[in-house]
């Protein structure tokens, strides 16, 4: 958007904050950016109350304290509850200006993850409620509830299991199709069979759910939609493969590009994620804490680097320990589990260097485990309670 100037001004609950324009739109704050980018006053208004074009002035009814602490956060990078404020109405402030529970210091995370345990409440200050009326009111909405939210309706309870029940049966038969006794010919025309009916169910769905979607291209981009196309999508390259070059031909038999995309409906279990709550909380975790993961590896890697040198050089007449990438095995095996027995060092240097190694994988790994912990509690909570509101009207204790 053009501004009047320069400058402009936060009108937080009565409370002016000056801000350059070029400082709005690097500051980390969603609502913000987003109100920078605005090309129309009828775009800003629907990110703020309200708008003094003469004074540049943008009102939000809102915590002007919240926010003084959040502006506190931006300028020396640690946030933390207002004192004598309850915490979920301060995670709301930072929900509706962009910040994540990830933002805040530990202490106040741990304060955070007790009350979402104890109160069973969360916040979700960009959605909008929806009444009854609103939802039924066309049949692509209710088509889009039913194959979206399993827990919606009967219909959609109904329809998840039937598609559960799909997945399960192509993965018991991707399963058994590998064992030798299933290779007659008299199975494998079976197997075909059953393959091609669970394939053409999870098509079908797909297919439908694409064409109910409100944002097609947001379809396309979300993480389980891209599995289900790499669980759909090998089955016709691979029979089209055997289509065009014949049943027993030499491509066939000797094609390791179809035998990884058979292998590649191994997908199909992932499909799960779609209606078990605890395999979105894991995604999810994952997603939110991509920082302490690579964190975590780097820790692991720089330990088996060190250990894995010491060992070869103290095992130097141990067959097991000849190179340093032969030592790393032992090492990553050690630092993680309890060990297999099969590499283990026979002097006693060896020996105290192995006891070094184990409790420093104790320690390493240890580390990064408490934030992906309490992330883990925030997205478990988080998907729960959303699921819990697509079977109930939004309660206003929720909205903000």
């Amino acid at each position: 958007m053009k501004f009047g100037s320069s400058f402009c001004t936060l009108n937080v609950g009565g409370r002016r904050f000056p801000f350059s324009v070029e400082l709005m739109k690097h500051l980390p704050l969603s609502r913000l950016s987003r109100l920078y980018r605005c090309v129309s006053e009828s775009e800003l208004l629907e990110l703020c109350d309200d708008y003094d074009r003469d004074r540049n002035e943008f009102f939000f009814d809102r915590h002007s304290e919240a926010f003084s602490f959040i502006m506190l956060y931006l300028q020396h990078g640690k946030l933390r509850f207002v004192p004598h404020m309850c915490e979920l109405s301060f995670y709301n402030e930072m929900l509706y200006w962009g910040l994540e529970s990830a933002d805040l210091q530990l202490c106040c995370q741990r304060r955070l993850d007790e009350r979402l345990s104890d109160c069973f409440v969360h916040f979700f200050p960009e959605e909008e409620p929806q009444g009854p009326e609103e939802l039924d009111g066309h049949w692509l909405d209710r088509m889009r509830r039913t194959f979206e939210e399993p827990t919606s309706s009967v219909a959609a309870q109904i329809l998840a299991s039937v598609s559960v029940l799909f997945v399960l049966i192509s993965m018991v038969m991707l399963c058994a199709s590998t064992l030798p006794e299933w290779k007659a010919a008299e199975t494998t025309d079976e197997h075909r069979i059953i393959e091609a009916v669970c394939i053409g169910w999870f098509t079908a769905e797909c297919i439908v759910r694409f064409i109910v979607s409100r944002d097609k291209c947001e379809f396309v981009r979300r993480p389980l939609n891209i599995i289900d196309l790499l669980a759909i999508t090998p089955y016709y390259i691979s029979v089209t493969a055997t289509f065009l070059t014949g049943e027993n031909s030499q491509l066939q038999r000797a094609g390791v590009t179809l035998r990884v995309l058979r292998i590649m409906r191994i997908f199909w279990v992932i499909k799960l994620a779609r209606h078990f709550l605890g395999l979105q909380t894991l995604g999810l975790t994952l997603r939110r804490c991509y920082r302490e993961m690579v964190m975590l590896l780097v820790f692991i890697f720089v330990a088996m680097a060190i250990f894995s040198a010491l060992a070869q050089l103290l095992e130097g007449g141990n067959q097991d320990y000849t190179s340093i990438p032969a030592a790393s095995w032992w090492v990553i095996i050690s630092m993680t589990t309890v060990g297999y027995g099969d590499m283990y060092p026979i002097t006693v240097a060896g020996r105290v260097l192995g006891g070094v190694c184990v409790v420093s994988g104790i320690v390493l790994l240890a580390l990064p485990i408490t934030f992906i912990y309490h992330s883990f509690v925030q997205c478990y909570h988080e998907l729960k309670v959303r699921s819990a509101r697509c079977i109930r009207s939004p309660s206003t204790d929720f909205i903000d």
